[in-house]
Order: structure tokens, then sequence, then C-alpha cells
């Protein structure tokens, strides 16, 4: 079986409440589109775990995007200019909620913190396979044949490929289904509850796992971590203490 999810953001307890339900097998994959840190504390202890499972593969999203631009830059310490570039990337990062990933990331040794952002360097932006009949193209945010279109504002393709955010009617190349996290579903459907969206050949799959555990007066929706099987289109979410479905 096929699997994808995306947008962990760190949390340890959607995380397992997922993978206690989908039961991975080793003849099973499981596709990770990007952003397992920030927001929730566990994010760097998530990433390696899943490194070191053989039958998982990992797409990086904007999150690991802006790690990277933070920390895995050589700034001259003799450069001001340097100086305020390192100053404004990890702003940017912790204003997105890096300030907890930045805090696991200090107690890694350089060696294991150098082999981590390695492997991230590697990671492919996007995944072409085929389940139940079907092709689909795994992306973080956006395929780069989008790229020629908007690339404006964007300083590379793997930049826009984990930032852009794809609009419901956007009018997407080839015959791909697309498969995307990034952007909360809810920005596509009406519901307290985030669900799933599908619409023609685009399917969010990012249900606010990035939320707080608890739905706050400012944040009205009830986020959770989804998991969307390929084979069959099976729905798979975190159990939340508000979730209708139990």
């Amino acid at each position: 079986m096929i699997y994808v999810l995306s947008d962990i953001h760190g949390s340890r307890r959607r995380f397992d409440s997922v993978m206690e339900q989908i039961g991975l097998r080793a003849d099973d994959t499981l596709y990770v589109l990007g952003d397992v840190i920030d927001r929730h504390p566990d994010g760097i202890a998530i990433l390696q775990e899943l490194r070191a499972m053989p039958n998982v593969r990992l797409l990086p999203g904007n999150h690991e995007y802006m790690m990277l631009q933070a920390l895995d830059r050589p700034y001259a310490a003799h450069s001001i200019l340097a100086r305020y570039a390192y100053r404004d990337a990890i702003r940017r990062w912790y204003r997105n909620g890096g300030e907890v990933t930045h805090a696991s990331v200090r107690r890694m040794t350089p060696d294991a913190r150098q082999e981590l952002f390695r492997f991230l360097r590697q990671l492919p932006a996007q995944i072409s396979l085929e389940a139940g009949g079907t092709r689909f193209r795994l992306v973080h945010a956006a395929p780069r044949e989008l790229y020629s279109v908007y690339r404006d504002g964007f300083t590379s393709e793997q930049e826009f490929q984990v930032w852009y955010r794809m609009r419901p009617d956007e009018a997407l190349p080839g015959s791909m289904t697309v498969v995307f996290g990034h952007t909360p579903t809810m920005y596509f459907q009406k519901g307290q509850t985030l669900r799933i969206w599908r619409s023609g050949r685009m399917i969010g799959i990012d249900c606010g796992s990035g939320f707080p555990d608890t739905p706050v007066r400012q944040l009205p929706y009830q986020g959770r971590l989804a998991c969307l099987r390929l084979d069959d289109m099976a729905e798979f979410y975190s159990k939340e203490q508000a979730d209708p479905d139990g």
C-alpha cells in the first residue's frame, strides 16, 4: 500500500496517532511531503525517525527550506551584509514557528547536524508514481511545471515548489493528479474540522497539524494530521479531543 501525509509540524501525538492507525508494513511505502518540523517541539526527532525507516520517502517543505536558509549557509563573521542575511533568515524562520526546532538543533552534535542538512539538501522536490490506476504527482506546495507561469517573486525553482500556494481553480499541467500539502484545507472548504480536500486533479492533505492541540478563540478550526492511502483513497486522521469521528 502507498500512503501520503504532509505537514506533521513536530506534533508527536498526532504523528503517533496516524502511524498507529495505518499500521505501516515492510512492503508499504509512506511518502511525507515536507514540513515535518516547526510549531510543535518534536520535529527533529520525528524527522530523524523517518530518515531511519527504509520504506519512507521524504520531500522538503518550506519549513525545512527555511531551516537550511538560516543554519546551513556560509555567513562570514566579518561581513556586515552576511550578518544581516543571517539575522533576517533566523527571524523569518522564527516567525513561522522555527524557534522550537532551533532549540533541538542546538542539542545535536556538529557532525549530526551537518549529516541531517546534507540529507535534506538532496531530497527531491517532487515524485511521480502510479497507484490504484491513477498517476499521481506528489509535491509539498506546487509542481515545477507551474514555475514558468508564476516565477516572479521567487528566487529559484526550489523556492517556488515549497512556497507557492495553489488556488482551487489552478490550471494544472499534464494529466497527473497532484497531491500537495503546505496550504491548510480550510482555505479550500468550509467546516471547523479540517478534512482532505479533493477537486478535479487536486488533492490537498494539510489538515492543520501545525495548529494548537486545543482550538483557541483566534483559531476556530480544529487541526489534525491527515494521511491518504492512494491505492483506495482511504483517509486517516489523528484522534483529537473534539473529533466528531471519534
